[in-house]
């Protein structure tokens, strides 16, 4: 459509005037991503509260070759969720469709509209005495809608698995606004081709997920929550290996290095060290169960265990709930606080669980070796072989001159991960700044196949352009 105020005035036809944002002061928000990695125009930001609005919207995008960046709660960490800097594209954000569906309790599932965040969506499961046990630091304003379109990990995943793992159904609109229903809550529903693993993942490339059918589970009624010093990753893997073999519900096995502590103790408030005496690795662990009582008793026993045999130098178990949410507080701001450092090349990997130690060990040689003095800091989910390696600069470097090495750092530290037959992207998808990466680790078939269903699905090239492939 040629005429800028038709297609305004066109979009407010569908979603009402006042939900279809033109102003740069109200577009700011939706254009720039909270790293700064990324920052779009937009022609609009197109607020639509129905899934029949999405489904017109789309429509209208597809019969006038209107480019469309879906977005959620704007978290997302590659660029995927942000328009190009071309300023042609609409945004269309799903943050007013936020209502719950339903919820069944004997069923243990919930559905709801993609807008609704993570955390309402745990709130809500809480409230009818179950657990949703995605987990992200960004769960106060991530939605369900981007962590499946991304397939968000967490630090849960050791017990309960990816975004993918919890859905059961979809409602998705297609790029030419047809509304595929497929918000099954069936367990077991062999039927042919399963759907919706098309669309998460897919990060908004090959349809807008609208709503989504997820699976609860019986809410803990007992944890208990470790922080333990190691001398090494691989000393916390050895903690790891004991940890299952003892047959307790473990649910998260998070590494941590004494710099990413100390960065926190730094510019985190409400912190403190939990341990006594340094360590060079921490450990963070928590085992949860549906019965009441005799957790406590089980982690000491495992953690006397673990002492005896020399994989721990020290540990606390959280004796309240503040000092459990103390423990956290730790884990949850080491990705933020990293800012207040200068400059950081980030890596969002991973490798086999057993070939973490091995692969931090090669990883951090490499990169100490090609810019002395930097500062690294990789943390994350040794549970389930995700390790965000983050490299901090050097004391005193220029910031601008150290993120020029973000391509060459990243090439070497992706050249360990492809060592140890892992991937490049674990958790945080590929958007828009890993996207040149793909044909350098995707076998040429299954990229061949992957541009195959993008061009059956959207095949106006409409949906989320320059983003994945």
């Amino acid at each position: 459509m040629d005429s800028a105020d038709g297609l305004i005035g066109s979009l407010g036809a569908i979603v009402g005037a006042r939900h279809v944002l033109t102003e740069a002061a109200d577009m700011a928000p939706h254009l720039r991503e909270w790293r700064d990695l990324f920052v779009g125009k937009a022609r609009a930001v197109v607020k639509p509260s129905t899934t029949a609005e999405v489904s017109a919207l789309l429509a209208f995008a597809h019969e006038t070759g209107t480019a469309i960046v879906p977005q959620g709660g704007n978290t997302g960490l590659v660029g995927g969720q942000i328009p190009v800097s071309d300023g042609r594209e609409i945004i269309l954000s799903l943050a007013r469709m936020d209502r719950l569906r339903a919820i069944d309790p004997e069923g243990d599932t919930i559905t709801v509209e993609a807008g609704m965040t993570l955390e309402a969506v745990q709130s809500a499961a809480d409230a009818a005495n179950r657990l949703f046990p995605l987990s992200l630091a960004s769960e106060g304003s991530c939605t369900i809608g981007g962590n499946l379109s991304t397939n968000a990990g967490g630090t849960a995943v050791i017990a309960y698995g990816n975004s993918r793992d919890l859905c059961l159904g979809l409602e998705v609109v297609l790029a030419d606004g047809r509304i595929w229903n497929g918000l099954r809550t069936l367990r077991k529903d062999n039927t042919g081709y399963d759907l919706k693993n098309l669309f998460i993942g897919a990060e908004g490339t090959l349809g807008v997920i609208t709503a989504a059918s997820l699976k609860l589970f019986p809410k803990p009624q007992a944890r208990a929550t470790a922080f333990l010093a190691v001398a090494d990753p691989a000393n916390a893997l050895a903690l790891l290996n004991l940890a299952k073999a003892a047959g307790g519900p473990l649910t998260t096995f998070e590494l941590m290095p004494r710099f990413g502590l100390e960065v926190v103790l730094r510019h985190a408030a409400d912190t403190r060290d939990p341990l006594a005496l340094p360590s060079p690795w921490y450990v963070l662990m928590e085992i949860s169960s549906p019965a009441a009582g005799g957790l406590e008793a089980q982690a000491e026993a495992l953690l006397e265990t673990a002492f005896d045999a020399g994989f721990i130098t020290d540990g606390a178990i959280a004796a309240t709930l503040q000092q459990r949410s103390a423990f956290w507080r730790i884990r949850e701001a080491m990705s933020d606080v990293q800012r207040f450092e200068g400059g950081s090349i980030k890596h969002d990997v991973s490798v086999p669980v057993a070939a973490v130690p091995a692969f931090l060990d090669r990883a951090l040689a490499r990169v100490e070796a090609m810019i002395p003095g930097c500062r690294p800091l990789p943390f994350g989910h040794l549970g389930d072989g995700n390790i965000h390696f983050n490299i901090s600069q050097p004391v005193g470097a220029d910031k601008a001159a150290y993120l020029t090495r973000w391509d060459e750092v990243n090439q070497a530290v992706h050249d360990v991960v492809r060592e140890f037959g892992g991937s490049i992207s674990a958790e945080h998808g590929i958007g828009r700044l890993k996207r040149h990466l793909l044909p350098g680790v995707k076998d040429p078939v299954e990229l061949a196949l992957m541009r195959a269903i993008k061009a059956t699905l959207d095949p106006t090239g409409i949906l989320n352009p320059g983003a994945v492939l």
